[in-house]
């Protein structure tokens, strides 16, 4: 009798477990193709236009935008980040006050609600340093906002390098520094990328923030311009109420975007894999 029970309820978590599974992968690819059937059709050649006008609603500025964004924030965030965790890992011993403050103040700043970024970038930023609204406030902005992502993943990652690697390392002489360049952080390194694919992919798809401290200038932007990206292009073009089958087209171009920056990260991933 009681394997019997223990058997069904097997067979009923089992089955609550794969309608969770199917129930998530159906909701996604219902946005997916709501999106894409909703934006394909409406992709023209002036769409891609390299200046933005009101009658083209070019992507072109805003996908520049986009790109330098990315990189800009990430160069910001991603040393400081890694250098955080190796901080956490390697030095700190993993545990104590101070590790564990940082790592509270850290899981804090994840939880904070990307519109309070935006007004913290516009008062500090934009109004305090003199920035205004540009690229590099915007960047600096995301940078903060992702930093404790890229941390915490970097950490975990560090943490689940075997300690034989280390005691290897320093068997044959080499120093902890040595040890944690060539050793630990090659082993750690597809970890540390998955945590900066999620950054990227919080990068591209904000507007919050953005929308105080980059502004909402439809042009190529330097870094001491202003300029949208494709996710504040998007939500411009829907709130104006003008332009909805353009926004259904940049959000098509959004996902086909998000989809090789994926791509891209998932053969980096392999390729560090086998390097290992």
């Amino acid at each position: 009798m009681i394997g019997t029970k223990k058997d069904g309820l097997s067979r009923f978590l089992t089955g609550l477990t794969w309608t969770g599974a199917l129930l998530t992968a159906a909701v996604l690819f219902f946005i997916v193709g709501f999106v894409l059937v909703k934006g394909i059709p409406n992709l023209d050649a002036d769409l891609f236009a390299l200046r933005y006008d009101s009658d083209n609603c070019s992507v072109v500025p805003s996908v520049i935008n986009t790109v330098s964004m990315t990189l800009l924030s990430l160069i910001l965030a991603g040393p400081a980040g890694i250098l955080a965790a190796v901080f956490l890992t390697e030095y700190a011993g993993g545990s104590g006050k101070i590790v564990g403050l940082i790592r509270m103040t850290a899981e804090t700043l994840s939880g904070i609600p990307s519109i309070v970024y935006g007004l913290f970038g516009l008062l500090f930023f934009s109004t305090a340093c003199h920035m205004g609204l540009s690229i590099i406030s915007g960047a600096l902005t995301l940078s903060v906002m992702i930093l404790p992502l890229i941390m915490r993943t970097s950490e975990e990652a560090l943490r689940s390098v075997p300690a034989a690697y280390r005691e290897a390392s320093f068997g044959l002489g080499a120093g902890k520094l040595r040890t944690i360049v060539r050793v630990v952080l090659p082993a750690a390194a597809p970890g540390i990328l998955s945590g900066i694919i999620l950054a990227t992919g919080r990068i591209v798809g904000e507007t919050a923030a953005l929308l105080y401290t980059a502004g909402t200038v439809a042009k190529t932007a330097g870094l001491a311009e202003s300029g949208r990206t494709l996710a504040v292009h998007m939500y411009v073009l829907s709130s104006e109420g003008l332009h909805i089958d353009k926004a259904y087209a940049t959000a098509a171009v959004l996902l086909v975007l998000v989809f090789i920056i994926n791509r891209l990260s998932e053969r980096l991933t392999k390729r560090l894999l086998k390097e290992r």
